[in-house]
C-alpha cells in the first residue's frame, strides 16, 4: 500500500513557509489551518489537502500566481487514486461483468456530486441474498474513483460470521489503511481512535465501502460526521435504525437485463439459438443475479448442453435449488447464512409462509399459520423483512420466488409430521370464513359483519371488504379449491353464495367461472335442487359476462330452469328465464329474449322480488337497444330509473348504485347510436366517473372506451385522447378487451388512421340471480 500523502507537497510547503519567515503558528493564524494540520502536511503524516486548504495556505504565505500554481500542482500530483481492500479479501472476480442497475448508478453518481459540496454522504444498499449488492458497490466505486482522490477503501464487515468484527477493530483497520502513523495510534490509545477516525475522514476525500454489514450497531460508529467523502454500505438487513442515510434497496433484474447478464456467460451463439429458453432460464432464476451467475456458469462448463436443456431442468421446482449449484457456488448456501441468524420464532414463520398459495399474504393470514397473536406475528414478520428474507408491498408480505423454494425445503426438513398440514388447514379455514363475511357486505339482508364476529381483519365497510377480497383473491380461491377437493361441499356453496353479488365489483378477475362451476359440482354432490339451480344461474352469468360464451350460457340456463322446477322455486325459475333472455338478445334472437324476459318479470312480480323486477326492466331496455329500437330503449331506461327511485332503500344499496350506473351507461350508448354525440358522451362520462368512484375499474374502462368513441364521432379528438389515456392508465385493473381497444384507439390517433371497431359486447350489464 502506497504511503498516504505526497513527498513533493510537504517539503514545498515547508520551503515556502521558511522563505516567508513564518513559524507554523504564524502560518496557522494567517491561513486558518490548524497548527497540527500544517505540521502533519509538512511531515507527510496527512493526505494531500483539498484545493480550499491549499488556497488558504497560499493566501497565508502571500504567494504570487506562479508560486501558488506550483503549490497547487504539488497537491494535485499527490492525489493518486487507488483502491484499497481493508480485511483479508481482494476485490472479487467478475466485477467487470456488470449488467443493468442504471437507475441505481445514476443515483449514486448524483450523490457523489453532493458529497463534493462539503458534507459526507452515506448510502445504504440493502437487499436479499444474491441481489448483487457488493458487485454494484464495487462497480460504482471504480466508476466514481476520480471523484475521491485520497482513497477508495473497502471494509469487509463479515456480517454473516458467527462473531463479526466490532467497530473498534474496524476503525483501527481503516486508520492504518489511511496511513495514520503507529505512534499517533499508540498515543491516542483505543479510547482516542474514534476521534482520530472522524478527523482522518474529515480531512480526506475518501470513498468508503462498508461491505456485508451485520446491523446498525456495527456500522454507526464508522459513519463520518464531516468532510467531502462518501460511504456505501451493503447489507442483507434493511438497517432501518440508521439516520440521515440515503437508501437504494436492490431487487431482481429486469427480464432484459437478465438476458444480457446470461448471454456472455453461455455464449452469444447458444443464446441466439433459443432466446425463449434463455428467457425461461432467467425466469426460473427469478432474475436474481447470483442465481443467474450460477446458471450461466453451469452452461459455460457444459458446452454440450443447450439452453433448453437447462431450462427444462430448472422447471422442476423440487430440484431447482439443487440445480443452481456450480462447483463451490451454492445458491442455497447464500440463503443459509441469513436463515441461521433468525430467532426460532422467525425461522418457523419463514418456513410456514411457504404454504401460502398466492404471491403474498397479510399479517392476519400469517398469524393463522402460526397460531400466534396478530401483534406478535407482525413483530416476527418485521424481523424477516429486516433480515432481507421477506419483501413488502404496503401491508402485504411476499417471498422472492427462490426464497420461497428454500423455505419449503426447510419446511420439509424441520417441521414435525402433520404440523405443516395443520397450519395450511387453519389458514384455509380462516380465509373462507373471512371471505363469507366480507362478501356479505354486498348481499341483500346482510351488510356489515354481525356483532358476534371477531376477526383480525378490518371489515368495517364494504370498501374495506372489497379491498380484502381482492388482495386475498389468489389465497381464498386456493382455499376454495382445497375445500372442494376435500369434499367440504357445504362450505364451497356458502362461499359462492356470499360472493355472487360482490363479483359485480371485480368482474374481470378471471376466476368467477371456476368459482361458480366448482359450486355447481358441490351443489350437485349435496343433492339439493334449489342450491343447484342457484349455482347454475350464477355460472350462466359467469359464462356470459366473464368469458363471452353466450351459447354455453344458454345451455346452463336450461339446466338451471330444470333444477328450479324440480325444487318448485319460482325466484330461481325467474332468474333462469332472465339469463336466457340476456343471452338470446346478444345472439340476435330479440323475440325469444323478449318472451323469456316477460316470463322472468312475471315470476319476479309473483314472488315480490324487487331486485329481480329491477333487472328484468333493465334487460327489456337492453334488448330494445340491441334490436335497434333506441328511442324505446331510452324510454324504458328512464322508466327503470324512476322505478329505482321509487323503490328507495328497499333495493340493497350496492345493487342500486351498480344498476343506476349501468343504466347511465346504457343511456349513453343508446344516444350515441342515435348520433346524439354530446348527450351520449355526457351520460357515458357520468357512468365512467361513477364506476371510478366505486373502484370498479373494469367497468370504468368499458365506459371510457365507449365515451372516447363518442367523442371521436363528435370530432373532439383531444378529449378522446385524454379519455383513452385514462383507460390505459388503469392497467391490469381494466377489462382486457377494453384496455386493448383503448391502446388501439391511441395508436390510431397517433398515426391518423381510422380507429378499429370496439371489441366485445355493447352490453355492460352484469347483474345476476339473487
Amino acid at each position: 500500500m502506497a504511503e498516504v500523502g505526497g513527498e513533493g507537497f510537504g517539503p514545498l510547503l515547508r520551503q515556502s513557509r521558511l522563505a516567508a519567515s513564518l513559524t507554523i503558528e504564524a502560518l496557522a493564524e494567517a491561513s486558518g489551518v490548524s497548527v497540527r494540520g500544517i505540521g502533519d502536511l509538512e511531515r507527510g503524516r496527512r493526505a494531500t489537502p483539498q484545493r480550499g486548504t491549499v488556497a488558504a495556505l497560499a493566501d497565508g504565505l502571500g504567494l504570487g500566481e506562479a508560486e501558488r500554481e506550483r503549490l497547487l500542482a504539488a497537491a494535485r500530483a499527490g492525489r493518486h487514486p487507488r483502491h484499497t481492500t481493508v480485511g483479508v479479501r481482494a476485490f472479487p472476480r467478475g466485477i467487470h461483468h456488470f449488467v443493468g442497475r442504471e437507475a441505481e448508478l445514476a443515483r449514486l453518481t448524483a450523490l457523489a456530486e453532493e458529497a463534493a459540496s462539503g458534507l459526507p454522504v452515506v448510502v445504504a444498499l440493502p437487499g436479499p441474498p444474491g441481489t448483487g449488492k457488493t458487485t454494484l458497490a464495487l462497480h460504482a466505486a471504480r466508476m466514481l474513483a476520480d471523484r475521491f482522490p485520497d482513497a477508495q477503501l473497502m471494509v469487509d464487515l463479515r456480517g454473516m460470521d458467527e462473531t463479526p468484527p466490532g467497530p473498534a477493530e474496524l476503525i483501527l483497520r481503516v486508520l492504518k489503511a489511511l496511513g495514520v502513523p503507529d505512534r499517533d495510534l499508540a498515543k491516542a490509545g483505543p479510547q482516542g481512535h474514534p476521534e482520530l477516525y472522524r478527523q482522518a475522514l474529515a480531512e480526506r476525500c475518501c470513498l468508503l465501502v462498508l461491505d456485508n454489514a451485520r446491523d446498525e450497531a456495527q456500522v454507526r460508529p464508522l459513519l463520518p460526521s464531516a468532510g467531502t467523502g462518501m460511504v456505501m454500505i451493503t447489507s442483507r438487513r434493511m438497517l432501518t435504525g440508521l439516520e440521515s442515510v440515503h437508501r437504494l434497496p436492490l431487487g431482481e433484474l429486469s427480464p432484459a437485463e437478465s438476458a444480457a447478464f446470461l448471454t456472455p456467460l453461455v455464449g452469444q451463439e447458444r443464446a441466439d439459438a433459443d432466446p425463449d429458453a434463455l428467457a425461461e432460464v432467467a425466469q426460473r432464476c427469478a432474475h436474481l443475479p447470483l442465481a443467474l451467475r450460477v446458471a450461466g456458469n453451469w452452461l459455460a462448463t457444459r458446452s454440450g448442453w443447450t439452453v433448453r436443456r437447462l431450462a427444462d431442468r430448472l422447471a422442476l421446482e423440487e430440484r431447482r435449488l439443487d440445480t443452481l449449484t456450480a462447483g463451490d457456488l451454492h445458491l442455497s448456501a447464500a440463503f443459509d447464512l441469513s436463515y441461521r441468524q433468525l430467532t426460532p420464532r422467525a425461522a418457523r414463520l419463514f418456513r410456514l409462509l411457504s404454504l401460502v398459495d398466492g404471491p403474498d399474504v397479510d399479517a392476519a393470514g400469517a398469524a393463522r399459520l402460526t397460531g400466534r397473536p396478530l401483534f406478535d406475528t407482525e413483530d416476527t414478520l418485521e424481523e424477516l423483512v429486516e433480515s432481507g428474507l421477506l419483501g413488502t408491498d404496503r401491508d402485504r408480505y411476499r417471498f422472492h420466488d427462490l426464497l420461497c423454494l428454500y423455505a419449503r425445503s426447510r419446511l420439509r426438513a424441520e417441521e414435525p409430521d402433520g404440523s405443516a398440514e395443520a397450519a395450511r388447514s387453519a389458514l384455509h379455514r380462516w380465509l373462507l370464513e373471512t371471505a363469507v363475511v366480507a362478501g356479505r357486505w354486498y348481499e341483500p339482508d346482510h351488510g356489515a359483519p354481525p356483532t358476534t364476529w371477531q376477526g383480525d381483519v378490518d371489515l368495517s365497510s364494504a370498501e374495506r371488504a372489497r379491498q380484502w377480497l381482492q388482495a386475498e383473491g389468489d389465497n381464498w380461491l386456493a382455499a376454495l379449491r382445497a375445500a372442494a377437493a376435500a369434499g367440504q361441499h357445504a362450505t364451497v356453496v356458502e362461499v359462492a353464495e356470499a360472493l355472487h353479488w360482490f363479483s359485480d365489483q371485480w368482474i374481470f378477475w378471471g376466476h368467477w367461472p371456476e368459482v361458480f362451476r366448482t359450486a355447481v359440482r358441490s351443489a350437485q354432490a349435496l343433492g339439493d335442487p334449489l342450491v343447484e339451480a342457484t349455482q347454475l344461474n350464477y355460472h350462466a352469468w359467469a359464462l356470459l359476462i366473464c368469458e363471452g360464451r353466450t351459447r354455453d350460457s344458454v345451455e346452463r340456463t336450461a339446466q338451471a330452469l330444470a333444477a328450479a322446477r324440480r325444487a318448485e322455486d319460482l325466484p330461481q325459475q325467474g332468474w333462469a328465464h332472465y339469463y336466457r333472455a340476456w343471452a338470446l338478445g346478444l345472439l340476435g334472437d330479440h323475440a325469444g329474449a323478449a318472451r323469456h324476459n316477460r316470463e322472468a318479470a312475471g315470476l319476479f312480480e309473483t314472488v315480490g322480488d324487487l331486485h329481480g323486477t329491477l333487472q328484468a326492466m333493465s334487460n327489456t331496455a337492453q334488448n330494445l337497444s340491441l334490436g335497434g329500437r333506441q328511442e324505446e330503449a331510452i324510454a324504458e331506461i328512464l322508466r327503470t330509473l324512476a322505478f329505482l327511485d321509487q323503490a328507495g332503500d328497499r333495493i340493497e344499496p350496492h345493487i342500486a348504485t351498480f344498476t343506476r350506473t349501468t343504466l347511465q351507461m346504457n343511456l349513453g350508448l343508446a344516444h350515441t347510436a342515435l348520433g346524439n354525440w354530446s348527450e351520449g358522451a355526457a351520460h357515458l362520462r357520468a357512468a365512467a366517473d361513477l364506476w371510478r368512484d366505486s373502484a370498479n375499474h373494469g367497468l370504468e374502462s368499458r365506459a371510457l372506451v365507449r365515451l372516447g368513441d363518442a367523442l371521436l364521432a363528435a370530432g373532439r379528438h383531444d378529449e378522446a385522447r385524454t379519455v383513452f389515456t385514462r383507460a390505459v392508465s388503469l392497467g391490469t385493473a381494466a377489462d382486457p378487451s377494453s384496455l386493448a381497444d383503448a391502446r388501439d384507439r391511441l395508436d390510431s390517433l397517433r398515426t391518423h388512421r381510422a380507429p378499429p371497431p370496439a371489441r366485445g359486447s355493447a352490453d355492460c350489464r352484469t347483474t345476476r340471480a339473487e
